[in-house]
């Protein structure tokens, strides 16, 4: 699934293609993905100008002056700038075309979503899809401070704790495995054992671990492309996800991999305790 680096990635890439340009045409393909596509978008757009782009968690947004178009990439979908009359293929459900250029969504698992949030209908921050997340990872409210004290109540592993999402968001499997392996934390520790001191280190590791990940353009998912149909190359720097067995790059003992909340979590029992 692209987590926070990718769509990010993908939300730098479409940004100089979208910004201040007019929308002429949406195409719809099909009625929807994970939900239903707004079904009067078409008439809502055209003629309207992107006036920025945006992301929250893993959620891209399209800045409109009446509006906000939310766009997620599911397990499987990605984004591409294409000439207009580029020829449509099976899985791709959305066109929003501007000029001689258009916005194409390609999702083979369908669980993607686009959505609309109106002006009248309110903060952006208050949809439905948008109001339970947690702090962005990369901005200034994110701190040590704010780990402790969100979980001093919580039993479950800290791994699982990143991944629900409310109080960080866009630290998905991946990243989190590799966050945690850097600040030497055992993904099964119970989050409210980890002490404050710890949870400078963690924080460090996953600004530290996002950001690079952004710069070398995200991981290479088995779905993810970014908008000139390549991937990124993170996945060069894994320390410990996906590398079961494999020696740690730091102690030589082998990486283990465990289930946690039907997810895989990768860490090494020598250097993080």
């Amino acid at each position: 699934m692209p987590e926070l680096p990718e769509v990010e990635v993908t939300r730098r890439g479409v940004d100089p293609h979208l910004k201040g340009r007019i929308v002429t045409d949406v195409i719809l393909r099909r009625e929807g993905l994970r939900w239903p596509f707004p079904f009067h978008l078409p008439a809502l757009l055209r003629g309207q100008k992107v006036l920025s782009t945006g992301r929250r968690g893993k959620y891209l947004l399209l800045h409109f002056s009446y509006g906000t178009v939310l766009i997620h990439l599911g397990m499987s979908g990605h984004l591409r700038v294409l000439p207009r009359l580029t020829p449509a293929e099976k899985h791709d459900h959305i066109d929003i075309v501007l000029g001689d250029q258009c916005l194409r969504m390609t999702d083979p698992r369908r669980f993607g979503a686009v959505l609309w949030h109106a002006v009248e209908d309110g903060d952006l921050g208050q949809h439905v899809m948008l109001r339970q997340l947690g702090v962005e990872p990369l901005e200034g409210g994110f701190s040590a401070e704010l780990l402790f004290a969100e979980t001093r109540t919580r039993s479950a592993p800290i791994k699982q704790v990143l991944l629900a999402g409310d109080v960080v968001v866009g630290v998905g499997n991946i990243y989190a495995s590799e966050s945690l392996f850097k600040a030497r934390i055992n993904p099964k520790t119970q989050a409210k054992r980890i002490s404050r001191a710890r949870y400078g280190l963690l924080a460090e590791a996953i600004r530290e671990t996002l950001a690079a990940a952004i710069e070398q353009g995200g991981s290479t998912l088995k779905d993810f492309l970014n908008v000139n149909g390549q991937s990124g190359y993170f996945q060069q720097n894994y320390f410990v996800y996906n590398r079961a067995g494999e020696p740690c790059r730091i102690c030589a003992k082998p990486i283990r991999q465990i289930i946690q909340g039907q997810r895989s979590s990768f860490y090494c029992v020598f250097c993080q305790k």
